[in-house]
């Protein structure tokens, strides 16, 4: 009951216990709402103390960024019960061996890309025996659902291959033009992938491009490793290109998040942020950028392994936080995902990739090139029987190809919403 509501409930019956339950009533829902607010504040604040380890030195970067260069040893990782003993390892004891010489590939290539970085490197570096960290603002955390959820995807966040149910689509929010293969052991995988900075319609809305390894069903013991690029407004704050991973082993339920906002990868790098932007970006009939990502597994202590570009090992996911993942992964993807929250079968024009569809090619659409599975005698290789999957390919799609210069590749993406896609 409202306080509109008291003055006409006592008018109707001219009585005094009325109005002083209508007015306790008041102070109570106030009272409520006033604790609730409280207890918010004292769970972000909690939140924030947990994710933001003190730093040796704390770097702002030119988009609002501050990345603080963390003792290595004091990282979000060992808040996980399971390392607090845990002896970090340094170095992996293998990198896969290559057939592809992609450096050669690349500089024969007529078709040549640019190299890139991170925003903040213009504003320093970390020491060594630090790791770069963003740091989360009270206003990353409040963006979520909830503080249990800030940093996690949703579930049903993964693509499924072969199950373009429309009820599916609609009822998940999530679109992908994919290539992947299944039906073998795969101990990691390898893509370069083009970057852009797509449209974003809605800020709950995201448009990712990345690498996925999988393990498990599609049901609810789902494993998956993830890394590539994303603009997120919602978890981010802006319309930024950035470098992302993401783990989960129960299919985004419980367990994973994105960069180092759980525990979980123990990161071993103090050149690359986990979440900070990459610069500079592609642009139409203009200068091409890509990034280099490769996950592998390593044979000997069996941890999963991120390097990015040919020059930084950033660090690895243990063993321990899988069950399927522990041995191997039965399914690798390469793409891109948008979230399409448009209601009642409307569809969004977030981008996906460049905005473009595949067969503009070069210069204009997204791509991912030499891309390549880890098999079980550690060695990077083409993949064999490839296929390519979307929910509704006249929203987004994706085309393969192969040739000297750049392996096997793919186009993908497009611009959402059109003429032909409602």
């Amino acid at each position: 009951m409202g306080a509109g509501d008291c003055v006409a409930h006592f008018s109707r019956n001219r009585g005094f216990a009325v109005v002083v339950f209508c007015l306790l009533g008041l102070f109570s829902v106030s009272s409520g709402g006033r604790l609730g607010v409280e207890r918010q504040k004292f769970e972000v604040e909690k939140h924030l103390n947990r994710l933001n380890k003190p730093g040796v030195k704390s770097i702002e970067s030119p988009d609002g960024d501050t990345i603080d260069c963390v003792p290595i040893t004091n990282q979000p990782a060992f808040d996980h019960p399971f390392l607090k003993d845990h002896k970090i390892q340094t170095r992996p004891n293998y990198n896969p061996a290559s057939v592809f010489n992609e450096n050669k590939a690349a500089t024969e290539s007529k078709e040549r890309t640019n190299p890139i970085n991170q925003l903040w490197h213009s504003n320093g570096k970390c020491p060594e025996g630090t790791i770069p960290i963003r740091r989360t603002k009270k206003d990353d955390v409040l963006r979520a659902s909830s503080v249990k959820r800030y940093g996690r995807k949703k579930h049903r966040s993964i693509p499924k291959p072969r199950s373009a149910d429309p009820d599916l689509i609609n009822q998940s929010g999530h679109q992908h033009a994919i290539a992947y293969v299944e039906g073998d052991k795969y101990y990691g995988a390898k893509a370069t992938i083009n970057v852009w900075e797509p449209k974003i319609q809605q800020a709950n809305e995201f448009s990712l491009s990345q690498l996925w390894i999988l393990g498990g069903s599609f049901g609810e013991d789902l494993n998956s490793i993830e890394a590539g690029w994303q603009v997120s407004p919602d978890l981010y704050g802006d319309n930024n290109t950035r470098l992302f991973t993401y783990w989960t082993s129960d299919a985004y339920q419980a367990t994973g998040c994105y960069n180092l906002l759980c525990s979980g990868f123990i990161q071993i790098n103090s050149e690359i942020a986990m979440g900070a932007s990459i610069s500079p970006v592609s642009g139409f009939r203009n200068s091409q950028y890509d990034i280099s990502i490769l996950v592998w597994k390593d044979p000997k202590e069996g941890h999963w392994w991120m390097q990015f570009g040919n020059d930084y090992v950033l660090g690895y996911w243990p063993s321990f936080l899988f069950s399927y993942l522990a041995e191997s992964a039965s399914m690798i993807e390469w793409g891109g995902e948008v979230v399409n929250s448009e209601p009642n079968g409307e569809h969004t024009s977030t981008q996906m990739g460049s905005g473009r569809f595949p067969e503009e090619g070069f210069g204009k659409a997204s791509y991912f090139r030499n891309i390549q599975v880890v098999d079980e005698s550690n060695n990077l290789k083409a993949p064999k029987g490839i296929g390519t999957f979307t929910e509704q390919s006249n929203c987004y799609d994706v085309q393969t190809g192969s040739n000297g210069d750049w392996g096997h590749y793919f186009y993908y993406g497009g611009p959402g919403k059109n003429s032909n896609c409602p």
